[in-house]
């Protein structure tokens, strides 16, 4: 059902992807992996690939940009922009819950980290794909809280409901079951890593929380 939901939206979806608003959020996401020319980047949930042109340009020519998502159409999608296919770049189709990657430099999830039955399990994974000194980024949308802009929190629940796969009167259709799930995924991040940084963007709209895989497990 999930892969049938993305496969109908996959469109509208790059089309959203694209909003000039979401490029600087995109460029922050991308600036939180502290990437370097040859570089191996995993994108887990790459989508239509609205990310690639901006993780291509950090690892250059020598590296290699990975992107990861289980829907076929979103992939299509993908390989259809000039600008997101190159020598440097891969589409795989996989569950990015069990990502078949290893060694990679940094692992990025944009949007994502909230569709996960068991985010913090996904989140272990992705940690797991990445070498010691390695970063891992997820960004995510999130209710702002702010008075002023309570309205918006309204918008954020319907785009949770548009957004998820499966019944849409379904609870984990809720923005509150969404967070609780953004939530565990940040949680489980923190726990795996250090150098952690968190920013805000969009009024509060969106959250990055990144940090450094690192060579001590138990450090």
């Amino acid at each position: 059902m999930t892969e049938s939901f993305y496969e109908r939206w996959a469109t509208l979806y790059d089309r959203v992807a694209r909003l000039p608003g979401l490029r600087s959020w995109r460029a922050g996401a991308v600036d939180a992996l502290d990437l370097a020319p040859g570089d191996t980047v995993v994108e887990m949930g790459v989508g239509t690939g609205a990310n690639v042109p901006e993780l291509r340009e950090r690892v250059g020519p020598t590296g290699h940009v990975v992107g990861l998502d289980f829907t076929a159409e979103m992939l299509r999608a993908a390989r259809r922009h000039r600008e997101r296919t190159g020598p440097e770049v891969d589409y795989l189709r996989a569950d990015a819950a069990r990502p078949p990657v290893r060694d990679a430099d940094a692992v990025l999830g944009t949007f994502v980290a909230g569709l996960f039955p068991d985010s913090a399990a996904a989140v272990d994974a992705w940690c797991d794909c990445v070498v010691p000194g390695g970063r891992v980024a997820l960004l995510n949308f999130q209710r702002s809280g702010h008075p002023l802009v309570a309205p918006l929190d309204f918008a954020f629940e319907g785009f949770v409901r548009l957004s998820s796969p499966g019944a849409r009167l379904s609870t984990d259709a809720h923005a509150d079951a969404f967070e609780q799930r953004v939530a565990a995924a940040r949680r489980r991040l923190t726990e795996r890593t250090v150098d952690r940084r968190y920013e805000t963007f969009g009024g509060g709209y969106l959250g990055l929380v990144s940090g450094r895989v690192p060579a001590d497990p138990t450090a």
